[in-house]
């Protein structure tokens, strides 16, 4: 039993993290009809995210066939390292390392879209700031004592917290951040690939999500059609009986 709610409070971790944090998740406003923002996200996550995160149950020439990917440029632009196309998507980094440099195995991000939320993940990529008490000079308002770097700082800049109270804490919390030094894309420039991002990651997690919503349509137009024709196939069948 003790070993039960041991889990079970290790499972909420993430959830009461987000909540001490007190942080507003901003609406990512992803389309995953535009493969063109799907593209650039994947480029994007293959440039910078691969050297250690994963999305090991993605296939290179999968994604390319969905996002409109031709052969040229998935071999030219998107295999990393020694890849093949019909490779799944691995990283870079050795488990034992990124226990080592970060205290923790580095997850596989396939599925971060379902287990977190787009929003949450759009936010996260823009709510890093600078935390001198951290490992590597950073913390997020959204994960609090992350312990990954800031990959991106360079593109989105040096941001610093804001903080404010939230109700039944104390002492103030971090509640937001503010740009204090420009990176090398504006401030929407970097909005902009956060979302493109956010799409691609919402996409590996669920790549039949568009077919699966077509389908869902029909199936209930379906389903509504034959409501009608059995509750008339009812009335006929008891019309003598009522």
């Amino acid at each position: 039993m003790n070993k039960l709610l041991a889990a079970f409070a290790l499972s909420l971790a993430p959830v009461l993290g987000f909540a001490s944090s007190a942080a507003h998740l901003e609406e990512a406003n992803i389309d995953l009809r535009d493969q063109e923002s799907l593209q650039r996200g994947a480029k994007y996550f293959l440039s910078y995210c691969t050297g250690c995160h994963s999305l090991k149950y993605m296939r290179y020439n999968r994604m390319a066939a969905d996002l409109g990917i031709d052969e040229i440029t998935l071999r030219q632009n998107l295999l990393v390292g020694d890849a093949k196309p019909g490779d799944p998507i691995t990283n870079a980094m050795r488990p034992e390392d990124g226990e080592k440099w970060f205290g923790v195995a580095v997850p596989d991000l396939t599925l971060a879209a379902r287990w977190r939320t787009p929003d949450w993940i759009y936010t996260y990529l823009k709510s890093f700031y600078t935390d001198p008490t951290r490992p590597y000079g950073v913390n997020n308002v959204v994960f609090p004592n992350v312990g990954m770097p800031h990959v991106l700082a360079g593109l989105q800049g040096v941001q610093a917290p804001e903080f404010g109270h939230h109700e039944g804490a104390g002492a103030p919390v971090v509640t937001g951040v503010k740009l204090t030094q420009p990176g090398t894309l504006s401030p929407d420039q970097y909005d902009a690939m956060a979302r493109d991002i956010t799409g691609f990651l919402a996409y590996v997690a669920e790549p039949m999500q568009l077919e699966r919503k077509r389908l869902g349509f029909y199936v209930l137009m379906f389903l509504g059609v034959l409501f009608v024709v059995a509750y008339a196939m009812k009335k006929e069948f008891w019309k003598d009986v009522h």
